[in-house]
Protein backbone atom coordinates (compact mmCIF):
# COMPACT_ATOMS: atom_id res chain seq x y z
CA UNK A 1 0.00 0.00 0.00
CA UNK A 2 1.73 3.65 -1.31
CA UNK A 3 1.14 5.94 2.00
CA UNK A 4 -0.33 9.22 1.97
CA UNK A 5 1.62 11.86 2.98
CA UNK A 6 -0.90 12.02 6.10
CA UNK A 7 0.27 8.79 6.90
CA UNK A 8 4.04 9.74 6.09
CA UNK A 9 4.09 12.08 8.18
CA UNK A 10 2.59 10.29 11.67
CA UNK A 11 5.54 7.83 11.01
CA UNK A 12 7.78 10.45 10.61
CA UNK A 13 6.62 11.40 14.56
CA UNK A 14 6.85 7.86 16.13
CA UNK A 15 9.65 5.94 13.51
CA UNK A 16 12.46 6.33 16.31
CA UNK A 17 13.55 3.12 18.71
CA UNK A 18 13.37 5.31 21.36
CA UNK A 19 9.73 6.89 21.07
CA UNK A 20 7.90 6.75 24.39
CA UNK A 21 4.92 5.05 24.37
CA UNK A 22 3.50 7.76 25.96
CA UNK A 23 4.13 10.45 23.12
CA UNK A 24 2.03 7.37 20.89
CA UNK A 25 -1.07 7.24 23.25
CA UNK A 26 -0.63 11.54 23.34
CA UNK A 27 -0.80 11.54 19.49
CA UNK A 28 -4.03 8.94 20.12
CA UNK A 29 -6.27 11.24 22.00
CA UNK A 30 -5.31 14.09 19.54
CA UNK A 31 -6.41 11.83 16.72
CA UNK A 32 -9.50 10.17 18.30
CA UNK A 33 -10.79 7.87 15.44
CA UNK A 34 -9.48 7.76 11.98
CA UNK A 35 -9.67 4.61 10.01
CA UNK A 36 -8.02 5.43 6.54
CA UNK A 37 -5.24 6.53 8.55
CA UNK A 38 -4.92 3.28 10.96
CA UNK A 39 -4.87 1.15 7.91
CA UNK A 40 -1.96 2.66 6.43
CA UNK A 41 -0.42 2.42 9.80
CA UNK A 42 -1.22 -0.67 10.47
CA UNK A 43 0.18 -1.92 6.38
CA UNK A 44 3.33 -0.39 7.70
CA UNK A 45 3.96 -3.63 9.45
CA UNK A 46 5.94 -0.99 11.73
CA UNK A 47 5.75 -1.39 15.54
CA UNK A 48 5.29 2.11 16.87
CA UNK A 49 2.83 2.57 13.98
CA UNK A 50 0.83 -0.24 14.49
CA UNK A 51 0.57 0.53 18.57
CA UNK A 52 -1.16 3.86 17.17
CA UNK A 53 -3.18 2.24 14.51
CA UNK A 54 -4.42 0.11 17.64
CA UNK A 55 -5.77 3.46 19.22
CA UNK A 56 -7.52 5.08 16.18
CA UNK A 57 -9.09 2.10 14.54
CA UNK A 58 -12.72 2.65 13.68
CA UNK A 59 -13.86 -0.08 16.01
CA UNK A 60 -17.40 -0.58 13.87
CA UNK A 61 -15.22 -0.98 11.05
CA UNK A 62 -13.76 -3.56 12.06
CA UNK A 63 -15.27 -6.50 10.63
CA UNK A 64 -15.07 -10.40 11.29
CA UNK A 65 -12.35 -10.53 8.37
CA UNK A 66 -10.52 -7.11 9.26
CA UNK A 67 -9.76 -8.72 12.82
CA UNK A 68 -8.61 -12.02 11.80
CA UNK A 69 -6.11 -10.64 9.29
CA UNK A 70 -4.86 -8.17 12.13
CA UNK A 71 -4.40 -10.70 14.80
CA UNK A 72 -2.59 -12.86 11.78
CA UNK A 73 -0.29 -9.96 11.41
CA UNK A 74 0.88 -10.06 15.20
CA UNK A 75 2.53 -12.96 14.38
CA UNK A 76 5.09 -11.20 12.28
CA UNK A 77 6.47 -9.29 15.77
CA UNK A 78 8.72 -10.56 18.25
CA UNK A 79 7.51 -11.64 21.58
CA UNK A 80 7.68 -8.90 23.71
CA UNK A 81 6.08 -5.91 20.32
CA UNK A 82 3.65 -9.11 19.92
CA UNK A 83 2.10 -9.42 23.26
CA UNK A 84 2.46 -4.83 23.87
CA UNK A 85 -0.20 -4.64 20.56
CA UNK A 86 -2.66 -7.64 21.27
CA UNK A 87 -3.09 -5.74 24.96
CA UNK A 88 -3.32 -2.44 23.10
CA UNK A 89 -5.90 -4.00 20.28
CA UNK A 90 -7.63 -5.77 23.19
CA UNK A 91 -8.23 -2.91 25.83
CA UNK A 92 -8.59 0.25 22.89
CA UNK A 93 -11.01 -1.65 20.28
CA UNK A 94 -11.86 -5.28 20.99
CA UNK A 95 -14.08 -4.81 24.49
CA UNK A 96 -15.22 -1.58 23.26
CA UNK A 97 -18.05 -2.68 20.98
CA UNK A 98 -20.34 -5.46 22.00
CA UNK A 99 -19.76 -7.37 18.36
CA UNK A 100 -16.33 -7.84 19.00
CA UNK A 101 -16.57 -9.09 23.01
CA UNK A 102 -18.93 -11.64 20.98
CA UNK A 103 -16.39 -12.00 18.32
CA UNK A 104 -13.76 -12.87 21.44
CA UNK A 105 -15.69 -15.28 23.13
CA UNK A 106 -16.05 -17.72 20.25
CA UNK A 107 -12.24 -17.86 20.49
CA UNK A 108 -11.19 -20.34 23.23
CA UNK A 109 -10.72 -23.26 20.82
CA UNK A 110 -9.85 -21.41 17.45
CA UNK A 111 -7.21 -23.06 15.49
CA UNK A 112 -4.42 -19.77 15.76
CA UNK A 113 -3.09 -19.62 19.46
CA UNK A 114 -3.16 -15.31 18.97
CA UNK A 115 -6.87 -15.72 19.14
CA UNK A 116 -7.28 -18.01 21.55
CA UNK A 117 -4.84 -15.59 23.91
CA UNK A 118 -6.66 -12.71 23.30
CA UNK A 119 -10.00 -15.27 24.56
CA UNK A 120 -7.79 -15.79 27.89
CA UNK A 121 -6.43 -12.08 28.34
CA UNK A 122 -10.08 -11.06 28.31
CA UNK A 123 -11.35 -13.24 30.69
CA UNK A 124 -8.26 -12.14 33.00
CA UNK A 125 -8.84 -8.31 32.59
CA UNK A 126 -12.88 -8.66 33.40
CA UNK A 127 -11.78 -10.05 36.74
CA UNK A 128 -8.45 -8.16 37.44
CA UNK A 129 -11.06 -4.65 36.71
CA UNK A 130 -13.68 -5.71 38.31
CA UNK A 131 -16.17 -6.88 35.82
CA UNK A 132 -18.76 -9.63 37.03
CA UNK A 133 -18.54 -12.31 34.23
CA UNK A 134 -21.78 -14.48 33.68
CA UNK A 135 -22.79 -16.66 36.45
CA UNK A 136 -20.97 -19.99 36.44
CA UNK A 137 -18.19 -18.78 33.95
CA UNK A 138 -15.56 -19.31 35.85
CA UNK A 139 -16.28 -23.15 36.73
CA UNK A 140 -16.65 -23.61 33.17
CA UNK A 141 -13.14 -21.69 32.37
CA UNK A 142 -11.84 -23.90 35.29
CA UNK A 143 -12.73 -27.11 33.87
CA UNK A 144 -10.76 -26.09 30.20
CA UNK A 145 -7.37 -25.04 31.56
CA UNK A 146 -7.82 -28.26 34.01
CA UNK A 147 -8.18 -30.08 30.85
CA UNK A 148 -6.15 -28.10 28.29
CA UNK A 149 -3.42 -25.89 30.34
CA UNK A 150 -0.63 -28.35 30.47
CA UNK A 151 -0.73 -29.11 26.62
CA UNK A 152 -1.26 -25.26 25.60
CA UNK A 153 1.63 -23.53 23.48
CA UNK A 154 3.29 -21.15 25.49
CA UNK A 155 2.00 -17.91 24.10
CA UNK A 156 -1.63 -19.18 25.26
CA UNK A 157 -0.37 -20.89 28.03
CA UNK A 158 0.71 -18.17 30.04
CA UNK A 159 -2.43 -16.27 29.44
CA UNK A 160 -4.66 -18.78 30.60
CA UNK A 161 -2.37 -19.29 33.65
CA UNK A 162 -2.74 -15.71 34.62
CA UNK A 163 -6.51 -15.98 34.17
CA UNK A 164 -6.21 -18.78 36.23
CA UNK A 165 -4.68 -16.74 38.74
CA UNK A 166 -7.00 -13.66 38.84
CA UNK A 167 -9.61 -16.37 39.32
CA UNK A 168 -8.29 -17.62 42.41
CA UNK A 169 -7.44 -14.11 43.67
CA UNK A 170 -11.14 -12.59 43.22
CA UNK A 171 -13.41 -15.83 43.52
CA UNK A 172 -12.80 -17.05 46.67
CA UNK A 173 -14.87 -19.92 46.28
CA UNK A 174 -12.62 -21.44 43.19
CA UNK A 175 -9.46 -20.30 45.52
CA UNK A 176 -8.30 -24.10 46.24
CA UNK A 177 -9.15 -25.20 42.76
CA UNK A 178 -6.73 -22.63 41.12
CA UNK A 179 -4.11 -23.25 43.87
CA UNK A 180 -4.25 -26.96 42.93
CA UNK A 181 -3.97 -26.82 39.19
CA UNK A 182 -0.94 -24.55 39.82
CA UNK A 183 0.93 -27.39 41.76
CA UNK A 184 -0.71 -30.23 39.32
CA UNK A 185 1.05 -28.38 36.68
CA UNK A 186 4.16 -26.90 38.24
CA UNK A 187 4.10 -23.92 35.67
CA UNK A 188 6.59 -21.15 36.18
CA UNK A 189 7.39 -23.08 39.62
CA UNK A 190 11.36 -22.22 38.88
CA UNK A 191 10.82 -18.50 37.39
CA UNK A 192 13.25 -16.19 38.65
CA UNK A 193 11.50 -12.55 38.89
CA UNK A 194 12.36 -9.23 39.93
CA UNK A 195 12.04 -7.83 42.88
CA UNK A 196 8.26 -6.40 43.92
CA UNK A 197 7.28 -8.45 40.86
CA UNK A 198 4.55 -11.71 41.69
CA UNK A 199 5.90 -14.89 40.51
CA UNK A 200 3.64 -16.57 37.73
CA UNK A 201 3.44 -20.02 39.87
CA UNK A 202 -0.17 -19.72 40.77
CA UNK A 203 -0.02 -21.07 44.49
CA UNK A 204 2.70 -18.10 45.07
CA UNK A 205 1.03 -15.59 42.35
CA UNK A 206 -2.19 -16.05 44.14
CA UNK A 207 -0.97 -15.81 48.06
CA UNK A 208 0.83 -12.37 47.26
CA UNK A 209 -2.35 -11.01 45.17
CA UNK A 210 -4.81 -11.63 47.96
CA UNK A 211 -2.39 -10.50 50.80
CA UNK A 212 -2.44 -7.05 48.83
CA UNK A 213 -5.85 -6.75 49.33
CA UNK A 214 -6.34 -7.55 52.61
Amino acid sequence: MALSAKTKKFCGKISSRDTKLGEIKKLGKEIKKDHDLAMELWSTGDFHPRLLATLIFDKRQLDDKAVDQIVSDLGKHNDKERDQLADWLLANQLTKDKKLVELMLTWEKNRKPMLRRLFWYYQARLRWTGKNPSPGSSAQLLDSLEANLAAEKPEVQWVMNFCAGWIGVFEPKFRSRCVKLGKATGLYQDEMVAKNCTPSYLPEFIRIEVAKRK
